[in-house]
């Protein structure tokens, strides 16, 4: 099976939603809420498959304000005004997609077309206990006092992290 990465696109959500239940048991988020990334910023959104396969995996990001995530499984009526950088909201892979090496592929990619886009940096809410992973891929953690209460919403093990472009 050769897995590459591609846009996404509305016939996708069912099987992201698919990835995600299996990825995030703890932290699911509903179709609504993937089709309203996708809506917002379909240039942030990518899946993984096997040509026009069913997606294995996805990468969801969007511009978005530092030192902030928005709620879990929420519908948000719009990209802020006036964002600081991309926010990283989702990264996960199918199990049986898992172990061969195609997450740096899509980190790079996002962070190249946001270098490219002009954005200063990438961040993201580090869950499942992932910041080594993340780490591995440049992004550093953040003191996040402000935002320990919506830290919190992810579970105990939750961390912002950065990654300067």
């Amino acid at each position: 099976m050769t897995l590459q990465w591609r846009p996404m696109r509305p016939t996708d959500i069912d099987a992201v939603v698919e990835v995600a239940r299996l990825s995030f048991p703890d932290h699911f988020e509903d179709r609504a809420c993937f089709e309203n990334r996708l809506a917002l910023y379909p240039r942030g959104c990518f899946v993984l498959g096997e040509g026009d396969g069913a997606a294995r995996g996805y990468l969801i990001a969007y511009p978005w304000k530092a030192e902030s995530a928005p709620p879990l499984n929420t519908v948000i009526e719009g990209l802020p005004a006036q964002p600081d950088l991309i926010y990283l909201h989702d990264l996960a892979l199918h199990p049986e997609a898992r172990g061969g090496g195609v997450t740096g592929a899509i980190v790079e990619r996002l962070a190249e077309q946001a270098t490219e886009d002009g954005w200063p940096a990438i961040a993201l809410v580090a869950v499942n206990d992932a910041v080594g992973f993340w780490s591995r891929h440049g992004f550093v953690e953040q003191p996040a006092e402000a935002m320990a209460a919506k830290l919190a919403s992810y579970g105990a093990d939750a961390r912002y992290m950065l990654r300067p472009l």
